[in-house]
């Protein structure tokens, strides 16, 4: 039995795409899983599978999610190990755990796909990718930041479609990870 960290994109934000949670739970559940936890309203779950892999998993959700709803909701999972390597691979330790937002991305970005970004131009935010997660220090916050809209702006080649990723702030980062391990 593995525990999961599944993140669902762009719902109950803005009063957009509103999801009750005890629905999310259901759909999960419906999935074959087991302990099925959902934190805050923006779309967090954490729950216990046997025998699937992560993307197995977040295929399986996706088309349940659409087929209840008709919206094409991106579901990002990590395993509970995956989601403890996130949290200790924190490249700004130091940083006010309210400046902090992590941006996990679907598949890892390709390499050279952050190139183009100017990040002088967007100081004193910045961001350092490690793996499939891009660490977003915003020392002034989220809602005034410019950085995260120039992320959003980039494609890993010519025409090709947006990257899925979903963000969280810190703290929902360290509750999923008490909530997947167990504390």
């Amino acid at each position: 039995m593995t525990t999961f960290v599944a993140l669902l994109r762009g719902i109950n934000v803005g009063g957009n795409r509103r999801l009750p949670m005890t629905d999310v739970r259901r759909w999960v559940t419906e999935a074959g899983a087991t302990e099925v936890v959902t934190y805050i309203q923006s779309g967090n779950v954490v729950l216990r599978h046997p025998g699937r892999s992560a993307g197995t998993l977040r295929d399986d959700l996706e088309r349940r999610i659409e087929a209840a709803t008709g919206w094409d909701i991106a579901v990002v999972v990590r395993t509970a190990a995956e989601w403890a390597d996130l949290v200790a691979a924190n490249p700004f330790p130091d940083a006010a755990p309210t400046s902090l937002h992590v941006a996990c991305y679907r598949d890892p970005p390709a390499a050279g796909t952050l190139d183009a970004l100017d990040l002088a131009a967007h100081a004193p935010e910045t961001c350092a990718l490690v793996g499939a997660q891009l660490y977003l220090h915003l020392p002034n916050g989220m809602g005034r930041a410019t950085l995260p809209v120039a992320l959003a702006k980039l494609r890993p080649g010519p025409g090709a479609a947006p990257l899925v990723t979903t963000v969280r702030n810190w703290r929902t980062v360290t509750t999923l990870l008490d909530l997947s391990s167990g504390r």
